[in-house]
């Protein structure tokens, strides 16, 4: 039987989904501007940090869209607005209006949508149920995701980013 949880974590993946997708499409469609800009807030090998953040914002976009591997998505989601909050928001404030950077409100709510998947699972409008494997990434497993994730992103930010090394391009 289908519960209103069902779709409310349908919508939840949708919107999450296509927002970080639309995301990657504009970093894919700007590849110069997109590496010149990790270049000038301080990461090394620009060229590939801009390669990562599309491929991921991409993937994890359609992957939530349409329910597969959502719990994995979910963790994607939660690993790339950790590293946009560490090297970009967190020295604004919490409003995302403030200027001439924007504060980390925005990250923080992607990134807590992105856990809440992974840990609540996909629901019925998914690839994952349709195929069976709907409950094999969610619950702890999903928790231990998320924390995996945020591994993940202080790991890509202990290697590349240096602020203090920012190219200015």
């Amino acid at each position: 039987m289908i519960e209103t949880f069902d779709w409310a974590v349908a919508l939840l993946r949708l919107v999450a989904g296509g927002v970080i997708l639309a995301h990657g499409v504009k970093h894919a469609r700007g590849r110069v501007k997109t590496a010149n800009w990790f270049g000038s807030i301080g990461f090394r090998q620009p060229e590939l940090q801009w390669f990562a953040s599309t491929a991921t914002e991409i993937g994890v976009g359609v992957l939530l869209i349409v329910g597969l591997g959502t719990s994995l998505a979910g963790m994607g989601l939660v690993a790339v607005m950790a590293v946009a909050f560490w090297t970009v928001h967190r020295s604004v404030g919490f409003w995302v209006t403030a200027r001439p950077d924007e504060g980390w409100e925005y990250v923080l709510v992607l990134g807590t949508v992105g856990a809440a998947i992974a840990i609540g699972g996909p629901g019925e409008f998914s690839i994952d149920a349709a195929i069976g494997i709907e409950d094999v990434l969610n619950g702890w497993v999903g928790a231990a995701l998320v924390v995996g994730g945020l591994v993940a992103a202080a790991a890509q930010i202990a290697t590349f980013f240096r602020p203090n090394e920012a190219t200015g391009t």
